[in-house]
């Protein structure tokens, strides 16, 4: 009898050790192969305490039992389920196929597992030892489940196929040479990314990666020492929601993705490295609640160009770095006013968003403070978006107070004489905005004249071709330009009393001026 044929009926090869032979047995049977001692440190993957050769297979045999291995028992599913065991060597199934269901929690591996293009139905992985993951280009018909694992040297799943799910829950990966912990660029996932308390010690990439339905970095802490990012991943396609909030410690795998209920202690999302979420696209929310950010001066979080239906930006303020929402598009800003950064380090130019929902008071006096913040060279843009969200909301009052802010922004970047006439302008009407002023000023201005003309000399120019001396319409005749009321011509004034005509006449045309240019604007509604 060959040895192809013996495996096929379901034997053993004969250089198995006793170990090997059990694995095959439950392999045929479908069962669950537990080589565990009974003893936590022991039983750790992660300790530093040995296994021995009665818990030690090879790859190559589980190789074997996976791409070519032999017909379960009657009335069986084969499957490989290994619990407690160690594999030594380096367990390659690149480019394989495999059919049965595989599942290894608790153990231990060599050497890196490589799985580029290989096509599994559903891969679990739970609590494992791995030094490093190859698997670019793995294709899964289901879930791949790599909860709890320690990776030492990085995982790659670059432009990988996960029919379901992708669980990276509690997950510890390290570096790679190149300064990356998770590769998955190009990644497409078909239903949920759960990576909650996962910590990355390195770059975690996702360029161009498409998430079915939520990505979910829940508790999840982000370190990256060597690089610029932590988090990589501009043109990120969601089909619903990224989370980086909160996440309930001791939550059970299978509760993961809710909320933690009241009294729970929570972890929350931190993450130590620039953030880049350019271009992407989120189906329903992006949601930053309670996230805490830990930048250098030159790092940031960029959401440059994200379009999604709303942004919960209600995390921590970050003490250093930028926030950069250049170019996005939102429909709801949901915020609090504490949680955006200080002048210089926001930036928003082109940001367009159509509803504002604060969480917590935020004042106008707060939101003019964090347009300023965001234009420390003049920009006029923020707030006029600004002041149309707040119009098309009913609070139009607000939206010119807004518009004023912006006048007055502007007029600290003019020449000096541009200045001076911007001073006046916010003085008296302020900029237009506040018309009521003008009638203030004109009737002040009128009394205090009419008041002091009633003093002045004032012969008539031509005897009996004047009439008769009246200083309240001697007094209007000079504050209104252009409009003659038949006063102005007929007397002469000397002296001092010449000095304030013209003075009032002076005051006539600015005031004049500023109306018209504050009128313009009501009527423009700018």
């Amino acid at each position: 009898m060959t040895e192809g044929a013996g495996i096929h009926d379901g034997d053993p090869p004969d250089d198995l050790t006793a170990t090997e032979i059990g694995m095959w047995q439950a392999f045929r049977n479908g069962s669950a192969y537990d080589l565990r001692a009974g003893d936590t440190v022991v039983d750790d993957p992660h300790g530093g305490h040995p296994w021995g050769p009665e818990r030690t297979v090879r790859a190559r045999i589980v190789c074997w039992l996976l791409l070519d291995g032999p017909p379960a028992l009657a009335g069986r599913v084969s499957a490989l389920k290994l619990v407690g065991v160690q594999i030594e060597d380096t367990l390659d199934l690149a480019g394989g196929t495999i059919a049965p269901y595989v599942e290894m929690k608790g153990c231990r591996f060599e050497n890196e597992i490589r799985l580029p293009e290989a096509r599994f139905t559903t891969l679990r992985m739970v609590e494992c030892a791995v030094p490093r993951l190859e698997a670019a280009r793995v294709h899964t018909e289901g879930d791949l489940h790599l909860p709890r694992c320690r990776f030492h040297n990085g995982v790659r799943l670059t432009d990988a196929h996960i029919g379901t799910d992708l669980l990276l829950n509690q997950a510890v990966i390290y570096r790679d040479r190149r300064g990356h912990s998770l590769v998955g660029d190009g990644i497409t996932v078909g239903q949920d990314l759960q990576a909650e308390m996962l910590e990355s010690h390195g770059e975690l990439s996702l360029r161009g990666a498409s998430i079915g339905v939520s990505l979910s970095l829940r508790g999840a802490q982000l370190t990256n020492q060597y690089t610029r990012l932590a988090l990589n991943a501009p043109q990120l396609t969601v089909g619903r929601t990224l989370y980086m909030t909160p996440a309930g410690v001791n939550n059970p795998i299978l509760t993961s993705g809710t909320t933690p209920a009241r009294g729970t202690r929570i972890q929350r999302f931190v993450c130590e490295g620039g953030v880049r979420l350019d271009d992407g696209r989120f189906g329903d929310a992006v949601d930053l609640e309670q996230a805490r950010f830990t930048f250098t001066d030159e790092q940031e979080l960029s959401l440059r160009r994200v379009q999604v239906p709303e942004l919960r930006f209600l995390g921590e303020r970050p003490e250093r770095g930028k926030v950069v929402l250049s170019g996005a598009r939102i429909v709801n800003l949901m915020d609090k006013a504490e949680s955006w950064p200080g002048p210089g380090n926001l930036q928003m130019g082109g940001f367009q968003y159509e509803n504002l929902v604060p969480r917590g008071p935020f004042p106008l006096v707060r939101r003019l403070e964090w347009v300023a913040a965001a234009t420390a060279e003049y920009n006029p843009e923020p707030y006029e978006r600004l002041a149309t969200v707040l119009r098309a909301g009913g609070e139009d009052e607000d939206a010119r107070e807004v518009l004023l802010a912006r006048q007055r922004h502007r007029r600290e970047n003019l020449p000096f004489a541009a200045k001076l006439w911007g001073y006046a302008q916010d003085w008296t009407v302020a900029y237009g905005y506040r018309p009521g002023r003008a009638a203030v000023w004109m009737a002040v201005l009128w009394a205090a004249t009419s008041i002091a003309f009633s003093h002045a000399a004032h012969p008539p120019i031509k005897n009996g071709e004047h009439p008769p001396w009246n200083a309240s319409l001697f007094a209007l005749d000079l504050l209104l330009p252009v409009i003659d009321l038949g006063q102005v011509g007929y007397w002469q004034l000397r002296g001092g009393w010449q000095w304030l005509a013209a003075v009032v006449i002076l005051l006539g045309w600015v005031l004049a001026t500023t109306v018209a240019a504050g009128a313009t604007r009501l009527l423009s509604r700018n």
